[in-house]
């Protein structure tokens, strides 16, 4: 399970300290991008690959100015962009979330800073928590070259910070989204006593909660 680590004596408004087992602890919320992203408009999207899909989809529906997300591969060709063909690791897909949130409400910065606080490990190389292998990579699919730039700084600027006690890994990549099964929808809400939720995702969410309380729907 995810917890919250509260060391005895913790100075006023020091950063709680989150963990779970097979991550790096790091200190939540993790600094603000220094360049951030707020187009026109009252519509934009993120695609964020972090591993599997039902606990990455269950965060970001918690935060506000999220319009919609939706679990999905990117990374691969339209033929292979099933279940059964990207678990067999051969398809350059990654498991990824079609964020679409509204600028004005909640920014692109903002939504990095809670990608590599709460809703994954940066540091895991081709696997995120129980999921092996290239599919649950850590991965940022921009959809701008403002975007690009802004996850690329971001990177650079958690790596000098020291933020995690491990080298992030995240790769910035290029590729379609393509919708998964409608199974996979929705799947954190619909299916609260799987055992894959309640052992790993519910832990997320209670994460994102404690570490980003302006941010997370009443």
């Amino acid at each position: 399970m995810w917890k919250l680590l509260i060391p005895a004596g913790l100075a006023a408004g020091a950063a709680l300290i989150v963990a779970a087992p097979g991550h790096a602890e790091r200190a939540v919320p993790i600094p603000a991008p220094a360049l951030d992203v707020r187009p026109q408009g009252s519509e934009a999207v993120a695609v964020f690959a972090g591993g599997c899909f039902w606990g990455t989809e269950a965060v970001f529906e918690q935060v506000k100015g999220v319009k919609a997300v939706t679990s999905g591969y990117a990374g691969g060709t339209a033929d292979t962009a099933n279940y059964a063909a990207v678990s067999r690791e051969t398809t350059r897909h990654a498991e990824a979330i079609r964020i679409v949130y509204d600028p004005r409400v909640v920014s692109y910065g903002t939504l990095l800073r809670v990608f590599f606080s709460v809703a994954h490990d940066p540091t895991q190389l081709n696997r995120q928590g129980p999921d092996t292998g290239p599919s649950y990579r850590s991965a940022i699919f921009p959809q701008s070259p403002q975007q690009k730039l802004a996850a690329a700084r971001y990177i650079a600027q958690l790596g000098k910070a020291g933020a995690w006690d491990r080298p992030i890994v995240t790769r910035i990549e290029s590729g379609r989204f393509f919708p998964a099964e409608a199974y996979h929808q929705d799947f954190y809400r619909r299916n609260p006593t799987h055992p894959y939720i309640v052992r790993w995702d519910k832990p997320k969410v209670a994460a994102f909660r404690a570490a980003f309380p302006a941010l997370a729907r009443s």
